[in-house]
């Protein structure tokens, strides 16, 4: 099996990596969230990086991304192809594990946004915060709370605070977006932080 890193065109701007579902059965408020980011994010000139599926709202976002113009990549292990059907339209990216997915995704990026999605979703970005905790990033990584879906992650983070597993430093590795335009104004202040006040919930 051979260990040479995947490679990526070159991009020179901005790129922001969207974790999200790949079911097509959850509710369309979300799917549609996910269609209306992808598109801005190529009205803004950035680049999405994403996790290569044509299904649920990874597929919404990259083809919307890709039909508004942007530039997509998509990383995805050779053994969910089948499964989130790999989207040939744009770039992709097919690696050998799961780890290697999160790894080039966070390599890829310069910012995470989190939308509504299942276990790997919630499996990704809880690896994403624990290597903030670490300090292994100081990357912006942003929650698209649609309908309030993140909620719940919330309270346990608040509860590992409250009972002394983490520091109240903690809940500020985050930034709680209830919309697409907030966590689109949210990546556009990065640069002057500011110009918005950050929930960090």
């Amino acid at each position: 099996m051979s260990t040479a890193a995947p490679v990526i065109a070159p991009f020179d701007g901005s790129s922001v990596c969207l974790f999200c579902g790949s079911s097509d059965a959850a509710d369309p408020i979300y799917t549609k969230a996910a269609s209306d980011f992808g598109a801005a994010t190529a009205k803004a000139g950035w680049r999405l990086v994403y996790g290569g599926g044509g299904v649920g709202l990874m597929g919404a976002s990259a083809r919307a991304a890709h039909e508004a113009g942007g530039r997509v990549v998509g990383i995805m292990p050779a053994f969910l192809r089948s499964r989130e059907r790999l989207f040939d339209d744009v770039e992709t990216i097919v690696v050998t594990s799961m780890h290697e997915r999160k790894q080039l995704m966070y390599d890829q990026s310069d910012a995470f946004v989190v939308a509504p999605g299942g276990i790997g979703t919630l499996e990704e970005v809880v690896e994403l915060l624990s290597w903030k905790r670490l300090d292994l990033h100081g990357k912006p990584v942003i929650f698209l709370n649609i309908n309030g879906f993140w909620e719940t992650f919330f309270a346990l983070m608040r509860q590992s605070v409250e009972t002394g597993f983490t520091p109240a430093s903690f809940l500020q590795a985050w930034t709680v977006c209830d919309t697409v335009e907030e966590a689109m104004a949210v990546l556009t202040a990065d640069a002057a932080p500011e110009t918005l006040k950050h929930d960090h919930r």
